[in-house]
């Protein structure tokens, strides 16, 4: 996300989700904390100024690299690395999902940074929307009548937006797309690479990228790290914890609550990134804009609505089964 970074997991085994499940109130717990950090990322990336988007990036990818090998270190997790390597078809999988968060990074990062942090919140209340889409279109999925009116509801809010704003809104299509074409890459890598390993070798793979962009910016005269005080220096730093701890939070609640607790939770950072930018952060956002985020927050009710019904009906179905 920046958002949530990684929304993605798949939760590794079934565990116990009685009303009592004490499984359950760690996992809540744990999904709040990583929605509700995601969502004061504005706050977090605007106290970097005047850091630009790009170097910034390349400080995120390096230190989240960082901190994922102390912490593979620390607790000598390395056996994964040698046949996940010998799997090219994953490597290549990985090398895709890279690409597509560093794209969504720098974005994001771009807008909170331009003071368009309203884009980067309609982006990931899109990007529900996107990934149901990208069901029908990529998996070949079938919708239920429900989630075929919330799709519908969301394309209307696009055409509104861009015809009352007088452009498309590119900012938030682009952060739903490659959050969304994120999440699908990981969803075909399966169960099998924990969040933490993941994270670890996109973080590798997009290092060299990171380490050109310094010296593109450095030959320009343009990298802000150590120039505006100790403090400036540690956000810098620190956005490789600010990267990392998120993500495990959520790779630990995924495993605890159901998938449909995960959707609800969700929507707490995009509510968050909207509040910063505009009580916070001083945004103005224009009344057609306002209009937009209401004809999508129906969409969002409607897609609740589906899956509470749907889970609903699976729990009905299983004393029967």
């Amino acid at each position: 996300m920046t958002a949530p970074d990684t929304a993605t997991a798949t939760p590794a085994r079934p565990v116990s989700r009685g009303p009592g499940s004490g499984e359950v109130g760690r996992g809540t717990l744990l999904g709040i904390a990583a929605y509700g950090i995601w969502g004061f990322f504005p706050l977090y990336f605007d106290a970097l100024k005047p850091a630009g988007a790009w170097e910034i990036l390349a400080h995120r990818i390096l230190w989240t690299l960082v901190v994922c090998v102390l912490v593979l270190a620390a607790t000598r997790d390395v056996r994964w690395v040698a046949p996940l390597v010998r799997r090219p078809r994953t490597m290549l999988a990985i090398a895709v999902a890279a690409g597509l968060i560093a794209v969504n990074w720098v974005v994001y990062v771009g807008a909170v940074t331009a003071g368009h942090v309203s884009d980067a919140a309609l982006g990931y209340f899109l990007n529900p929307l996107v990934t149901v889409a990208l069901g029908v279109v990529v998996l070949k999925e079938r919708l239920r009548p429900l989630q075929w009116v919330a799709v519908a509801i969301g394309v209307v809010a696009g055409l509104f937006l861009a015809v009352a704003g007088g452009r498309v809104p590119w900012v938030a299509l682009v952060l739903a797309m490659s959050f969304a074409l994120y999440g699908l890459t990981k969803n075909r890598l399966g169960a099998t690479l924990p969040a933490l390993h993941g994270l670890t070798v996109e973080t590798v793979v997009l290092a060299p990228v990171a380490a050109v962009i310094l010296a593109v910016v450095g030959a320009h005269g343009g990298l802000e790290l150590g120039r505006h005080g100790g403090v400036h220096t540690a956000l810098l730093v620190g956005s490789g914890v600010a990267t990392s701890l998120p993500l495990l939070a959520f790779a630990a609640a995924a495993r605890r609550i159901p998938l449909v607790t995960v959707g609800l939770i969700q929507f707490l950072t995009p509510v968050l990134q909207l509040l910063c930018g505009v009580l916070l952060l001083g945004e103005v956002v224009p009344p057609a804009r306002w209009v937009g985020f209401g004809i999508v927050w129906v969409a969002l009710v409607v897609l609740t609505v589906d899956s509470l019904l749907a889970l609903r009906r699976a729990t009905a179905a299983r004393p029967a089964a």
